[in-house]
Parts: structure tokens; sequence; C-alpha cells
């Protein structure tokens, strides 16, 4: 696995954590856990995008923050078991699957870096 990809996949986490932040925070400790991920967050994201490309990088990083929220939320905060939630983050998460499946070795680095 190329380290880049990586990195988005740690991002993608941070996502997470600040997306449900937002909604969770209560104290002052907690929005600056929050905005700490939000900057972790992008940081990496846009570390991993200097050699990745943008288009295929950024729907995994949203797909896979997208679909962690879903399943965090479910998991860690209580919200109800929806099957036809779960459905559609397998769905998302296959379609992400499926973009950087094609996303060739030559379409990995930018030209010219």
């Amino acid at each position: 696995m190329n380290k880049n990809w990586l990195i988005i996949y740690i991002a993608a986490f941070f996502e997470v954590c600040w997306v449900s932040g937002l909604k969770y925070s209560t104290t002052l400790t907690a929005w600056g856990g929050t905005v700490l991920a939000i900057m972790i967050s992008f940081y990496l994201l846009i570390k991993a995008t200097s050699q990745l490309p943008i288009t295929t990088a950024y729907a995994v990083f949203t797909g896979l923050g997208a679909a962690g929220t879903v399943i965090s939320e479910i998991l860690f905060f209580g919200t109800e078991l929806n099957w036809l939630k779960i459905g559609l983050c397998a769905i998302l998460i296959s379609g992400v699957v499926g973009l950087k499946l094609v996303t060739t070795d030559g379409q990995t680095k930018r030209e010219g870096v």
C-alpha cells in the first residue's frame, strides 16, 4: 500500500472524530479536541494529495468519513441501528474501494513532482 493512501485513511479517522465532536462537544476541552482533529485531518489530506490525484483521494476521504461517522454514531452514541443506513454505507464503501482500484499507479503521482 502506498504511504499516501495510509495517510488518507488516518485523515478520514480524524474526520470522524471532528464531525462527532461538532455534535457532542460540551466542554472547552472537548471543543479543543474537535479543533485539533479538524487541523490534523485537513493537514493529512493536504499532505497526501500532494502525491495522489485529488479527485480520488477526496472521494475516499469523504466516503470513509461519512461511513465512519454513521458507524461511530451507532457504536458509541446510541443511535438506532438502521439496516437501510448500513446497506447504503456498504454501497458507499464499495464505491470508494472501486475508485481506489481503478486509480492506476500512473495516476497516483502528479507529473513534474
